[in-house]
């Protein structure tokens, strides 16, 4: 393939299209352009090949540890340009001093490491921040984070992961925002802002990383890995918005996906990384390889060599080789044998280096550092308060939550008790000293262990049992320990591992009345499980505040206020069921002798619906009015409800608003999430909300981009998919269309005041 030299953006190019170069001149940083320009003049083929190399200093459980003489003397010869898996602002002043100060051209490296929900301070997983359905929040936590690791030495992180995942067998499920292209690009959004800030070039910042690009949440039967098989629609309707709207916030990276999509391989796909997002989109950020991707293209088939692996993914738009060694070791040849890629080099390295600039690595390259990487005070109530907001109320039958506090508490489950957990699968720098259980949190309750989802022991039940019939009310902790979900952790059944259900099925002996509480990172499948329990609480793995928060919402000191951002099937054999699904010809019917499209062996639709989440206290909502009722294509309309607090209790609703736009000729989603608001009420107390809709919001993806061509819309507003309360309809007249950035999942305008 060969590259018109026009379409090579010079560097100042590449720091303009961020904005950065206007932010560092505001802030007296000189221009970098002309020294990224004069850079790459000066550098042999190895420097730039080193520039877009990534390698680990260490291991993800051993950072620092290959920083040994050979990878230094990597660095002094100018062969590499990013190290990860390090960490600690002593050790790697040393090694940037070395890339500085030793090297040929006094180049600094970019440090990075997985920092997904906390470095020190360990916030609720992914899956559980979007539970909050708390932008804010979400922003937050990864503001600390930031803090953290800046004072660590680090630059760079590889999240948020917006991939839209909407089959909880696949493990990283636990990693995302869920089912919907909606909420997951709010919550990059918030975390793109919480990385970098507004200013990615001055103060404490870490660049964010959008990924995995493109569609690494749809593989086949939710196997890590595997192909995905997506038609233009539902590419770009579900799988691209988060994208998108990280690009809008500003991501300063983005990763490719491991995965191929209709059988090319993402790391080797020119046709959307360069095409759409390099071309169309206008990104100029820096694109980075997933781990050993680009040597994976030679076990996806479409590479017979190294060499050949190299140049796939450089005419694909990767800059960055994370791990593999395969841009260092390989392209050099490829560059032999085709000097056309030459210029394709040279964009790349233009890149690296104008990421480093943002982040004002050629000014103080030792600006980072100092002693923000402790767990406060102020971090410990940021982690509970997250916690406490991410905590989803699945069920209350008989109002037996919140707890009366002269009952009698048996807490039973080994899950209960462990401090790792609550960490999750990606911990930092986290440690399970800092973790507060539930045992500890409700040291009122007799403790047993009773059995571990780890093992097939069953000795502990005979003691569970006995324990339940002292109390009044018996806690029950189920799901799964953190090892279960993450990177590789695919299952074929999501119902509750080893001996759990034994267990539940010999406390209902009792007859005493059971709170279930789940702790897992994915949406497990347990309508059978739960027959029968009159309360439960979904509380994902919660990091270090994990225990305290939990113990205030069974308490009634805080009111659950949390939501789904995925639905719970009722058994794994229903996965995926999204709840924007398609109507299909014969939708699904409660009669059986009916040919409808349904499952004859289980309910319809899943046991817990997306945005499923109840509350201490009840909602109505009611004057639902639209101003004006019909709009032009050009036009907006402003979409106005009251939502009030009927209940004695403080408490948050998160209100939701849906809409079915139908387009003669092409199916539409039953419903698609178009804005939401967590509002905080007193008893009595009245909100009006107010979201502002224009016809982008109801376009669909054609050829031509998104288009619509006017008709009635159907508005939806309630508690959760499956709980509307109000609707009414809207007339668009005239055709709309729009470029392929802004889509139809883009934030739109919420106000809400006194009623």
């Amino acid at each position: 393939m060969k590259l018109d030299r026009r379409q090579v953006l010079t560097a100042g190019a590449l720091l303009a299209a961020h904005g950065w170069v206007p932010m560092a001149r505001a802030a007296g940083r000189s221009d970098h352009s002309q020294r990224i320009k004069a850079l790459i003049g000066k550098m042999t083929l190895r420097e730039k090949l080193g520039q877009m190399t990534q390698l680990p200093g260490g291991r993800q459980k051993a950072l620092n540890s290959r920083l040994d003489k050979a990878m230094l003397d990597r660095v002094r010869r100018g062969e590499i340009g990013s190290m990860l898996h390090v960490a600690g602002a002593a050790t790697l002043r040393r090694v940037q001093r070395i890339a500085v100060e030793e090297s040929r051209l006094g180049i600094p490296l970019l440090f990075a490491m997985d920092v997904i929900h906390g470095y020190r301070t360990i916030f609720p997983v992914p899956l559980a921040l979007a539970a909050s359905w708390d932008v804010a929040l979400a922003e937050e936590a990864a503001r600390v984070a930031a803090e953290e690791s800046w004072a660590a030495g680090l630059h760079w992180t590889f999240t948020p992961m917006v991939d839209v995942a909407r089959d909880s067998r696949w493990g990283r499920v636990v990693e995302g925002a869920g089912e919907d292209p909606y909420l997951v690009s709010r919550m990059a959004e918030a975390q793109v802002r919480g990385f970098q800030t507004d200013n990615l070039a001055d103060g404490v910042r870490v660049m964010a990383c959008a990924k995995h690009f493109a569609g690494y949440g749809a593989a086949v039967g939710g196997r890590d890995y595997d192909s995905a098989d997506l038609s233009e629609r539902t590419l770009h309707e579900v799988y691209l918005p988060p994208f998108a709207a990280a690009q809008r916030a500003g991501v300063g990276s983005m990763m490719t996906a491991f995965n191929d999509l209709g059988g090319v391989p993402m790391t080797a796909n020119a046709g959307l990384v360069r095409g759409l997002l390099r071309e169309s989109w206008s990104y100029q950020g820096l694109v980075v390889s997933d781990w050993n991707a680009i040597r994976e293209l030679i076990n996806h088939g479409v590479a017979a060599d190294g060499v050949e692996a190299a140049a796939l993914a450089l005419r694909a738009g990767v800059d960055m080789d994370m791990a593999s060694g395969t841009y260092a070791d390989h392209l050099g040849r490829a560059v032999e044998r085709d000097s056309g890629l030459l210029p394709l080099v040279d964009q790349a390295v233009e890149r690296v280096l104008a990421a480093k600039a943002a982040l004002g690595l050629f000014d103080k390259p030792y600006g980072f550092g100092g002693k923000g990487d402790d767990i406060t005070p102020e971090r410990r109530a940021a982690a509970r308060r997250a916690a406490q907001r991410s905590i989803v109320l699945l069920r209350n039958d008989g109002n037996l939550l919140p707890l009366a506090p002269d009952k009698r508490l048996t807490l039973i489950g080994a899950l209960a008790d462990d401090d790792s957990s609550p960490l999750g699968s990606w911990r930092g720098r986290g440690d399970a000293k800092d973790s507060v259980t539930l045992r500890k949190a409700l040291p009122q309750a007799e403790f047993v262990p009773g059995v571990h989802p780890r093992n097939s022991d069953r000795s502990g039940i005979a003691a569970a049992v006995e324990a339940a019939r002292r109390a009044d009310v018996v806690l029950l902790v189920l799901g799964e320990d953190y090892d279960y979900t993450g990177e590789a952790r695919s299952y074929a059944s999501i119902e509750l591992p080893g001996p759990q259900q034994v267990l539940i099925d010999a406390l209902k002996t009792t007859g005493k009345p059971i709170v279930a509480i789940l702790m897992n990172g994915r949406p497990l499948a347990l309508e059978y499980a739960l027959q029968g329990i009159p309360a439960v609480l979904e509380t994902w793995f919660l990091g270090i505040e994990s225990g305290p928060a939990i113990a205030d919402v069974l308490t009634g000191a805080v009111s659950p206020g949390g939501k789904l951002p995925i639905g719970i099937p009722r058994i794994t054999g229903q996965l995926p069921l999204p709840y924007a699904q398609y109507p299909s010809g014969r939708p699904a019917n409660r009669d059986l002798k009916v040919d409808s499209s349904r499952y004859h062996d289980v309910g319809i639709g899943p046991l817990f619906a997306f945005g499923h989440g109840l509350s201490y206290s009840r909602f109505d909502y009611a004057g639902l009015a639209l101003s004006p009722s019909e709009i032009a294509a050009d036009g907006t309309a402003e979409v106005a409800f009251t939502v009030a607090n009927a209940g004695k209790t403080t408490a948050d609703e998160v209100v939701q608003l849906y809409i079915r736009a139908p387009v003669f000729g092409i199916s539409r989603p039953v419903k698609e999430l178009r804005g939401f608001a967590r509002i905080a009420l007193g008893p009595g107390e009245r909100r009006r909300v107010t979201f502002t809709l224009s016809p982008a919001q109801f376009a669909c993806w054609s050829p031509q981009g998104w288009t619509y061509p006017g008709g009635h819309v159907e508005l939806m507003v309630g508690g959760s998919s499956e709980d509307i309360r109000l609707r009414g309809t809207l007339r668009v007249h005239g055709a709309y269309s729009g470029s392929g950035r802004e889509t139809p999942a883009a934030s739109i305008e919420t106000q809400v005041r006194a009623a």
